[in-house]
C-alpha cells in the first residue's frame, strides 16, 4: 500500500511540474517557472523518500530528503519574493 501511495505522490508532484512548465512556456510568466521548478524538485524529493522507504529502507536518506526539500522550498520562496509582474 506504501508502494502505491509514495507512486501516486510522485506521480502528481511530476504532473504539476509538467503542467506549471506548460503554462510558463505559453504565457511566459516567471513566477509559474519558479512554481515548476519548485514542483519538480519535490517530484525528486518523492523519488528520495520512495528510495528511503522501499528500496533500501536500511540506508538513511533523510538528510538528502531535507535538503532536496529546503531546495523546492527555497525556489518558491524567491520565486515569490523576487519576481513581479
Amino acid at each position: 500500500m506504501a508502494i502505491t501511495i509514495y507512486t501516486l505522490c510522485t506521480l502528481t508532484s511530476l504532473a504539476c511540474a509538467w503542467l506549471l512548465f506548460c503554462s510558463y512556456r505559453r504565457t511566459g510568466h516567471r513566477l509559474l517557472f519558479w512554481s515548476g521548478a519548485s514542483f519538480a524538485v519535490l517530484t525528486i524529493n518523492n523519488v528520495f523518500l520512495m528510495l528511503d522507504k522501499v528500496v533500501f529502507p536500511d540506508v538513511y536518506l533523510l538528510p538528502v530528503r531535507q535538503v532536496s526539500a529546503l531546495v523546492a522550498v527555497l525556489l518558491l520562496l524567491y520565486g515569490l519574493i523576487y519576481e513581479k509582474e
